[in-house]
Formats: C-alpha cells, structure tokens, sequence
C-alpha cells in the first residue's frame, strides 16, 4: 500500500506524539483544575481563614518605633516581648536612651527625658503601660519615644 520504509513509519509515528503531547500540555494549561467532590464555596473560605488565622499566630507582630530627634525609625517584633519592661530594655538599648520607672501615679519619673507612646487601633496616642500587656501586644500600630515634656497630657489623670 505505502511505499515507505520501517523507519520512516516509526519517525512519522513519533512526529504525531509529539505534537499530540504539545497540544495536550497546550490544552491542559488553559482548563482550569476542577476538583472531585466539589468543595462548596463556603467551605473553602473557612478553611482560608483558618490558614490565615494559624498563619498570623505564628508571624510575629511589628510595629515601628520612632524617638524625637533620632534620624532613623526601627522596627521590632512586640510579640517576642512578654511585658513591658522587657520591651522598654529593648527599646532603651536601640535608642540608646533612658526612660526612667513608670509609675500610675506619676508616670515616668527618674528625671527622663523621653516618655514612651504608643498608637492605637483607633489612632490615638497614649502611654505605654496605661493598659494590660495583652491589650496592647493587640492594639498597637506604632510606638514613639517622645520628649517628656510633649507626653505630659497622655498620662492618667
């Protein structure tokens, strides 16, 4: 029937597997994978927030820190700190400053020059101390070590 040698035959054959499997991997690019069973859509988003909630207990939480005066901002992970005056060495040691004891009654005292402040979730600056550790690991956007003399209204009354 075919004039054709053995070889040729078995060239032409591997010729058309070849583009048969270029034109599967073509196809198979653009399908999108379907899974088996379906995973109803609401599932799906639970399973998602539970990565993503597993995720952020596991990341650490930084916040930047900035003091009057200094040229630089750093930024640390507060949630490596287990209250404040491991994170207040912390920030002593990065600044090179002293900050003094902090009392409720008078704030910080020890002749400071620098109170240290924090931002809120709802944006508004305060002392750092004024709520529990838990609450503020939670709350805090940023710290700032101010001079005393500006943080003198953000104390308890």
């Amino acid at each position: 029937m075919f004039n054709c040698s053995k070889v040729s035959v078995c060239i032409h054959i591997y010729e058309l597997i070849f583009w048969v499997c270029i034109l599967m991997v073509i196809h198979d690019s653009r399908a999108q994978v379907v899974g088996w069973p379906p995973v109803r859509s609401y599932r799906k988003n639970v399973l998602q927030q539970q990565q993503k909630s597993s995720d952020s207990d596991m990341l650490g939480m930084y916040v930047k820190v900035s003091m009057d005066g200094a040229p630089y901002l750093r930024k640390i992970d507060i949630k490596v700190y287990k209250n404040y005056p491991d994170l207040l060495m912390a920030v002593e040691n990065l600044f090179k400053c002293s900050m003094g004891v902090y009392t409720e009654r008078e704030g910080y005292t020890n002749g400071s020059e620098y109170a240290p402040t924090y931002e809120d979730k709802d944006g508004d600056w305060m002392l750092v101390g004024d709520v529990p550790w838990d609450m503020f690991v939670t709350s805090c956007k940023r710290l700032r070590i101010m001079k005393g003399s500006e943080a003198k209204g953000l104390g308890r009354p």
